[in-house]
């Protein structure tokens, strides 16, 4: 009997330890999921690949451990990561299922979050979108006081009315949200506050203003490893030294923004700065190596590529939004089957005819009640099949239409570059023919040097006319 009381005494003491071990192994492991989308959060303008593997451990970790907030988390910090890979489509995927989530939790502060990240995917060609998602968050950013929240939707504002190129609204919204970073300390997006700055002083032609403004972003970005922002910034840099006429200056930091904007990942910079490499050697007159680079340009279409991954992002939104209402669809298929279960067995039960007709009656109108919000709900996701239809053969026509563009501007550079070479390659014959006739002294001297002075005559003229149709490309059909 005392071997039983000592035995019963300890598995009591040992009980609650297990059970505060447990609890904090829980404890210990969404930390672990909170650590983890931070790290990613963190290396979203360093290292985005990074971003995507952190939050997809942190994503298999919640989910091992039924971590909603910290699922939701993941899937933003993912679609964040997505972003600046520029993948918008697994972007928009990734916000919604966080924003679904988060509306399970009632995490408005998250939720914010969230229609701030989609409202990024849109400010590039659909500014009225963007602006709507912008708003939505700053909202609920106002109704919770988030100042942080609120800084990087002014500064996202800022954003959309740059590229509508409202420069002085654009800079009021700049200088709101760096006063807000400036108190929170947020080096980040404070060089992100600076950099912008000095991209709209370089548009309003305030050059000196601008440099300063790009340079000290760039020493700020390059302290704290911030790979994207460094070129980026780069990038307009280099645009400020060609229109200066700088072209050193421009070349070095060309250079530079080409190794940053690679370790970044970012194919849209180093497509960008292609670009401006054209644009360098054009105002240099290095006019072939000029045509080489705007050659490769014309072998991609980024507009075409920006509506195609607009158009894609608005589909996948309105997917989402489709399975939602199949789900609200299930939801009452399923209440409507526990109603029936429930009348059979009260009407078992109670064993009473009078009772079992009157609630075979109620269950009749109930059933007729929730036929109609059926017939209306199907209704409905009928008429949005149509509208995704409709989108789809939308898009479709889209890149039709792109492809066909970019063949034929392919098909006319390969005709001009044939015919240019063609004609060039005439006069250069004829020059080696001539050296090698006064070589062999079967030709008079001065008649030699006359026609070898026509032939690099001749050679001239076409460069002049190569130059005269790169500067107006409609000359060669372009």
């Amino acid at each position: 009997m005392k071997k039983l009381l000592i035995f019963v005494f300890f598995v009591l003491l040992t009980i609650p330890a297990l059970a505060k071990g447990g609890q904090d192994g829980a404890t210990q492991d969404t930390s672990e999921v909170i650590k983890l989308n931070k790290q990613g959060f963190d290396m979203r303008l360093t290292d985005p690949d990074q971003t995507v593997a952190a939050a997809a451990k942190a994503l298999a970790v919640a989910k091992k451990l039924g971590y909603i907030a910290g699922i939701g988390e993941s899937y933003r910090v993912m679609g964040v990561g997505n972003y600046y890979l520029e993948k918008s489509v697994k972007a928009i995927d990734n916000f919604l299922t966080a924003l679904n989530y988060f509306k399970q939790l009632n995490d408005l502060q998250s939720e914010g979050k969230v229609y701030n990240n989609i409202g990024n995917l849109y400010r590039y060609d659909d500014y009225d979108m963007a602006l709507e998602f912008y708003q939505k968050a700053l909202v609920i950013a106002t109704k919770l006081s988030d100042d942080h929240l609120k800084a990087g939707l002014y500064l996202n504002i800022g954003n959309v009315y740059y590229y509508k190129k409202s420069y002085n609204q654009a800079l009021n919204f700049y200088n709101k949200s760096n006063a807000l970073f400036t108190v929170l300390k947020d080096s980040v997006n404070i060089v992100q506050c600076i950099q912008n700055e000095g991209v709209i002083y370089f548009n309003l032609h305030q050059f000196n203003l601008a440099e300063s403004l790009l340079r000290e972003a760039n020493r700020r970005a390059k302290q704290l490893d911030l790979n994207y922002p460094v070129a980026s910034i780069d990038l307009t840099l280099a645009d400020l030294y060609i229109v200066q006429n700088k072209f050193n200056n421009a070349e070095k930091i060309i250079n530079e923004g080409i190794t940053f904007s690679g370790i970044a990942k970012t194919e849209k910079l180093q497509s960008d700065f292609k670009y401006i490499r054209y644009q360098l050697e054009l105002k240099r007159k290095n006019y072939g190596l000029a045509v080489s680079y705007l050659y490769d340009i014309y072998k991609k279409d980024s507009i075409a590529n920006r509506q195609s991954s607009s158009a894609q992002t608005t589909l996948v939104r309105e997917q989402f939004t489709q399975q939602a209402r199949q789900k609200e669809n299930e939801i009452l298929l399923q209440r409507q089957r526990y109603d029936r279960a429930m009348f059979l067995g009260t009407a078992i039960v109670a064993g009473l005819l009078t009772i079992l007709v009157g609630l075979l009656i109620n269950n009749v109108k109930r059933k007729a009640k929730t036929n109609i919000k059926l017939t209306n709900l199907n209704a409905e996701v009928s008429r949005q099949k149509d509208n995704l239809d409709r989108i789809n053969h939308h898009l479709e026509e889209i890149i039709d239409e792109r492809t066909q563009d970019l063949q034929i501007k392919n098909k006319k550079l390969s005709e001009y570059s044939s015919y240019l070479s063609h004609q060039i390659r005439g006069p250069i014959a004829t020059l080696k023919g001539l050296m090698n006739l006064e070589k062999e002294g079967l030709v008079d001297q001065p008649e030699c040097i006359r026609m070898m002075n026509k032939c690099v005559g001749e050679i001239d003229d076409k460069i002049i006319e190569m130059s005269d149709m790169l500067h107006d490309p409609r000359r060669a059909g372009f």
